[in-house]
């Protein structure tokens, strides 16, 4: 009874376009006022506080506003510029400099959406100046842009490490080959479309060594990053939430005084705009504690670790069937979301059949993380269609290879 008055109310609140850190407090409060046997009201009140006050948490705000800073610092046309040293010469080597790029960014942003955005706004029109179509620069841009949500530093995975009570760095370091193999296939997907493709044109550029030195020193600073933040972490100078403040300071510093593409008179709007999507996961996180809290105390994560198990006696035709659960809800819910949601009602599922926490944070980062590339939510298509000017029919079809 309570489970389903808690999922049917939360439902019905989403179908009402609810914001979802609002559905989930709100399904919670309900079914403890009107359900008997439920906990009492504090339990909500508690769980906000408690779930609020926590220290790896305050790396989702720090970590937002340093991608901001590095996306209006001028370092993603620096890493274009490298990228485009680098392997720009190769025929169709735009579109390896665009995956190329992405990882580069991703390495300092932690978000797949803002890789999108700022890679997109450099790469697409550069693209479609050498005959590539605006569908295929636009759906490459989008998938690439899903890497930024597995190479560290990952927004999803501080979520996730946090929901879980895992350790985040573990997370970020188990992130970074699923991100590369990404990146390999899109870019051998994007060389076997191009294949018999007469319309791109063959590079009119050449390697030149002392070109990729020079394009090498100039984004040196934003190639920096990740080495700054990973060794740092991994070699006990900070934590992955100090990383963050690191980050913050390293991104204004450089942006301001060494690459000067900002000023003081930007910085109220890129702290306002940081701060927005700061308190929409913040609220998110929060409600979602309570929410976790419920359904712990009703035994519903317990319960449907049994009735999977029973599904089957094979281990990987259960995990098979939990990825394409995860797929299906990547589509249709935000992925921050279906992290907090999902991850006490999984977790104990996965552990069960013996799957370590750190892997099944990197599956459940994955599969989800397709869902930013997936109609009808996809918020990279929406983001590369409004860069490109395709309609997203248009990318979604692209975007199937």
């Amino acid at each position: 009874m309570l489970a389903a008055t808690l999922f049917l109310t939360l439902l019905g609140l989403l179908l009402f376009s609810v914001p979802i850190g609002i559905c989930l407090g709100l399904a919670t409060m309900i079914v403890m006022i009107f359900v008997d046997g439920t906990p009492p009201m504090v339990l909500l009140a508690r769980s906000v506080v408690t779930g609020a006050d926590s220290f790896p948490l305050i790396a989702v705000p720090l970590f937002i506003l340093a991608g901001d800073l590095m996306q209006h610092g001028g370092m993603s046309r620096r890493i274009v510029g490298f990228a485009n040293a680098l392997i720009g010469h190769i025929r169709g080597g735009l579109a390896y400099v665009n995956v190329l790029a992405c990882v580069f960014f991703a390495a300092i942003s932690g978000s797949s959406p803002a890789t999108v955005a700022a890679i997109g706004s450099n790469m697409i029109p550069e693209m479609e100046k050498v005959g590539y179509t605006r569908k295929f620069s636009g759906a490459l841009t989008a998938s690439s842009g899903m890497i930024g949500v597995m190479i560290p530093p990952s927004i999803p995975f501080i979520i996730y490490g946090v929901t879980a009570e895992v350790s985040i760095g573990k997370l970020f370091l188990a992130g970074v080959v699923p991100g590369i193999l990404f990146a390999l296939m899109f870019m051998l997907v994007a060389r076997i479309l191009l294949r018999n493709d007469v319309t791109v044109q063959e590079s009119t550029t050449t390697f030149s060594g002392p070109g990729v030195w020079q394009s090498f020193k100039t984004s040196i600073w934003a190639l920096l990053v990740p080495g700054i933040i990973l060794g740092g972490i991994y070699s006990g100078i900070f934590t992955p939430t100090e990383a963050g403040a690191v980050a913050v300071v390293y991104a204004a510093i450089i942006g301001i005084f060494v690459y000067r593409d900002i000023t003081v008179k930007d910085l109220p709007a890129i702290l306002a705009g940081s701060a927005k999507t700061s308190g929409t996961i913040l609220i998110l996180v929060i409600m979602a504690t309570a929410f976790g809290r419920l359904i712990t105390l009703a035994r519903i994560p317990t319960e449907l670790a049994a009735t999977i198990t029973s599904l089957s006696d094979n281990p990987i035709m259960i995990l098979l069937l939990i990825n394409l659960l995860l797929l299906v809800i990547g589509m249709f819910m935000e992925t921050i979301s279906s992290i907090i949601i999902m991850t006490p009602i999984l977790l104990p599922v996965a552990t069960a059949l013996g799957v370590d926490p750190i892997v099944f944070g990197v599956i459940l980062t994955v599969n989800l993380a397709i869902g930013f590339c997936t109609p009808p939510l996809g918020v990279n298509l929406f983001v590369a269609s409004s860069i490109s000017k395709v309609s997203i029919e248009q990318l979604s079809r692209a975007i199937l290879p």
